[in-house]
């Protein structure tokens, strides 16, 4: 990748989820992306944002029409192998794929191009990151060109989900979890998240914010039509776009803070390249719970030691509400240090272990666990 390639953001407007109005968009994103690598030969992986079992009106999973878009950039350049595959939330196993593709809308775009390979292998990291090597599913590993196809999200841990984060579902199930436990800090986790994005290295990156997901996502939040098909060659670059059009600063986003500390990308959305119509920001995209403001900040300076030290005495924290809960044991099975049980046909979260990562709030079917302010 180029220095003007790691800094150059495509953006383009796209109202409706129209395959006719989709291809036009995503050939312009192609026209603006080198696509040297691309030779009738080139095995492509795309890797979409398939989280879990919703349908695309949801606004959870990348949408139908955008990866059959790119499919058809792809077969109009000679492209014949191509493969769609992800590592959703929970168990990665042929069965639990079939139920998300046919969930998602996938097998539309035809079963043959859909990944039932669940091995893994590793792929070593870069020098001087927090791992030595990433366990990846075989489709990435085997791959000579990965096009990310994102969904834009809030996200109750990293802020948003968009290009970096997309690329933890190239995880191979469980060892997800895993990885939220051995990294419960938010700085570290997403430093790991940009340390694993330098390692699958995808060539190009789309997201589709057509219609985006606000407040308590990646799952549990609600959706915002935005209008916006973004495309990059860099994942860093796509998610400062991000930063602009939904209003935060940089530093707001740790996987975006940590990118550019690396150097990975320009200090500031004004300095990409900014190519294509959609540049449209939204002024009031709502954020995670999780993530609310600083309430000492709004208050006199000589009253906010006091107030920080009453903030330090409550912590954002899952709570199940027990009237919806319908005890099927996602949230056990997705939390990293094992505090949920489920009793009585109910979910019940041990506090004393938890580590606010909220996988469960992610993982749970039903929106039955919410985001709240508790006392430690």
């Amino acid at each position: 990748m180029t220095p003007s390639e790691s800094s150059t953001v495509t953006v383009v407007n796209l109202e409706h989820y129209h395959l006719d109005f989709a291809i036009a968009a995503v050939e312009t994103i192609f026209s603006n992306w080198s696509g040297d690598c691309l030779n009738p030969d080139t095995r492509v992986t795309i890797k979409p944002n398939l989280l879990m079992r919703r349908t695309p009106e949801q606004a959870t999973t990348t949408h139908p029409i955008i990866i059959q878009a790119v499919i058809h950039a792809l077969r109009a350049r000679g492209i014949t192998q191509i493969t769609i595959a992800d590592s959703p939330g929970g168990p990665y196993t042929a069965s639990a794929l079939h139920g998300i593709y046919q969930t998602c809308g996938l097998e539309a775009l035809g079963t043959e191009l859909l990944n039932y390979d669940t091995g893994y292998g590793h792929r070593p990291a870069p020098s001087g990151s927090l791992l030595s090597e990433y366990a990846l599913i075989n489709p990435i590993l085997n791959a000579d060109v990965v096009i990310s196809i994102g969904k834009v999200k809030t996200h109750s841990m990293t802020t948003l989900s968009g290009g970096v984060k997309n690329l933890f579902g190239c995880i191979p199930g469980l060892q997800k979890p895993q990885l939220h436990y051995r990294f419960p800090d938010s700085r570290a986790f997403c430093r790991m998240l940009v340390e694993l994005a330098q390692t699958v290295q995808p060539q190009l990156t789309i997201l589709d914010g057509v219609v985006a997901m606000e407040g308590d996502g990646p799952s549990g939040g609600t959706p915002r039509k935005a209008g916006w098909l973004i495309g990059s060659a860099s994942p860093f670059a796509a998610d400062l776009a991000l930063c602009e059009l939904m209003g935060l600063e940089p530093t707001q986003v740790e996987t975006v803070a940590y990118s550019i500390e690396a150097g990975l990308i320009p200090a500031s959305p004004q300095q990409l390249t900014h190519l294509g119509n959609g540049w449209n920001p939204i002024t009031d995209f709502q954020m995670p719970q999780s993530k609310s403001l600083d309430f000492s900040d709004h208050i006199p300076c000589f009253l906010r030691p006091l107030a920080k030290f009453l903030r330090g005495l409550w912590v954002n924290r899952p709570v199940i509400r027990t009237n919806d809960c319908i005890g099927c044991g996602k949230c056990a099975e997705s939390c990293p240090p094992s505090t949920i049980q489920v009793k009585d046909g109910k979910a019940v979260i041990d506090y004393s272990a938890c580590i606010s990562c909220f996988c469960c709030h992610e993982m749970c079917p039903v929106k039955a666990i919410d985001i709240r302010r508790v006392k430690k």
